[in-house]
């Protein structure tokens, strides 16, 4: 039998060292080398997804603690809609995906893992992205690490921004 060996997982599986706190909210900031954010808004940030789906998978937060869009204000549900755009462009230049999930859980029903602190999830897709290893395995495999994912989006998301005079 072969063995696939994801060591990292384990803190996940088991839910070891969450904090009682909002991990949102407690989310390291640039420019910390571990920090998984790849761009700040003045509402909401983009972070990488530490368990991602997908290499290049984001997340759109508001700063603030909020469960849901009702709650939010109207400039931070104007800038979850413009950095989940800035999303799609980044993600199509640096990765060329064929295609996006874009969604968001609300409440635990819906699949919700961080329920009372919304996030925007964009996933890119490629023709023949799922294969056995997630049905037969429930192993995902991503070729590419984390810290290289933030270091090739960030330099995008910051010209993008330029661009948009942000």
């Amino acid at each position: 039998m072969d063995r696939l060996w994801s060591p990292w997982r384990l803190e996940y599986i088991t839910g070891g060292g969450r904090k009682a706190d909002c991990i949102f909210c407690e989310v390291a900031r640039p420019p910390e080398p571990d920090s998984l954010v790849v761009f700040e808004g003045s509402a909401c940030y983009v972070i990488l997804n530490l368990y991602p789906y997908n290499n290049g998978h984001l997340m759109v937060v508001p700063y603030r603690h909020v469960a849901t869009l009702t709650g939010l204000t109207g400039d931070e549900m104007n800038e979850v809609g413009q950095l989940t755009q800035r999303c799609e462009a980044a993600l199509g230049e640096v990765y060329q995906p064929h295609g996006f999930n874009v969604g968001i859980n609300l409440g635990a029903a819906a699949g919700a893992g961080v329920r009372d602190h919304i996030h925007v999830h964009v996933v890119p897709r490629w023709n023949g992205d799922t294969n056995f290893m997630p049905v037969v395995g429930n192993t995902r495999v991503l070729p590419e690490d984390l810290g290289a994912s933030a270091a090739r989006l960030r330099p995008v998301f910051a010209r993008l921004a330029s661009e948009a005079g942000v």
